[in-house]
């Protein structure tokens, strides 16, 4: 567990990993829908379910995990959220893109083909990796700048 002294620094945390939970399962969905029903790319899903997972976290963020922040306005406080998220979600990407093949691979090499295709398997476990990767980023990243004016 990360240590930090401050209670309210680590309850916001908590709160912020608890909003990433639920964006997460926003996130996971999204993807699978895309990818596996309306049959998009799996970097084209991961860039849907990444937005939409966003717009959760944004609204859960700034009224749970942050209700203090709503000194600033909500659209500049938006935008300041978008940013620092694209560059998550380039993070994201960059790094799914890379590992995915690997995943693939490993996973076909295990003969998991009875209980989930390597190409499922490998895509969903890509994508637990970048999401774990990408919520420090964002939270310390938004904790800093986008949310700044809470004490």
């Amino acid at each position: 567990m990360i240590l930090v002294k401050d209670k309210r620094e680590r309850d916001r945390f908590l709160k912020f990993a608890v909003v990433g939970l639920i964006g997460f399962i926003v996130d996971f969905s999204t993807f699978n829908i895309a990818r596996n029903y309306l049959h998009l790319s799996a970097v084209l899903s991961n860039i849907i379910s990444f937005s939409v997972a966003v717009m959760s976290n944004f609204l859960f963020n700034r009224f749970w995990t942050y209700p203090d922040s709503r000194s600033k306005p909500i659209t500049g406080q938006l935008l300041q959220f978008l940013i620092v998220n694209l560059f998550g979600l380039l993070i994201r990407t960059g790094v799914f893109a890379l590992i995915v093949p690997r995943l693939i691979l490993i996973f076909e090499k295990m003969n998991l083909e009875i209980v989930l295709q390597p190409r499922i398997l490998g895509e969903n476990s890509a994508l637990v990796i970048v999401v774990i990767i990408v919520m420090f980023w964002n939270f310390f990243i938004n904790r800093y700048w986008t949310y700044n004016d809470v004490g």
